[in-house]
């Protein structure tokens, strides 16, 4: 917008709006995919468990477990032994954090598209650029 000259900083804001949204879905599909994917599909095998990153699957662990839960996490996380990598997932699959994602992901497209649908800026930008990028990113599995 801003290499078009479009100085509207009503239009700036809107799009800035639905594009955030957009980068944090993105990310917390990365997030989950670095941990749930399927390595032959995502081309390489993820480590933010190992690297002690603080990504959506952890945050939404900590957010849902229980004090024991939570200090197996703390235990485990971030270390680099398949074993503590193994009790970390355990415990996502005890806490359905899968289910949770596919939830998440479904609320966030959602709320994406209300977003597009009541933006103004439909006169001036197709809404049709931003359900573009919506169907680049929604389901992806890579």
């Amino acid at each position: 917008m801003f290499m078009a000259n479009w100085t509207d900083t009503s239009a700036h804001s809107e799009a800035e709006k639905i594009l955030l949204k957009m980068g944090h879905f993105f990310q917390v599909q990365d997030d989950y995919l670095d941990c749930f994917g399927d390595p032959q599909v995502i081309g390489k095998v993820g480590t933010d468990i190992q690297d002690g990153k603080c990504c959506w699957p952890v945050i939404t662990a900590l957010q849902k477990a229980t004090p024991q839960q939570r200090k197996q996490l703390h235990d485990n996380y971030g270390l680099h032994s398949t074993e503590a990598v193994s009790r970390v997932k355990a415990i996502y699959n005890e806490l359905n954090i899968e289910e949770e994602y596919h939830r998440y992901e479904d609320f966030t497209f959602n709320e994406i598209c209300q977003l597009i649908e009541q933006s103004t800026l439909s006169s001036k930008l197709p809404k049709n650029i931003f359900y573009g990028f919506l169907s680049k990113i929604h389901k992806r599995i890579k």
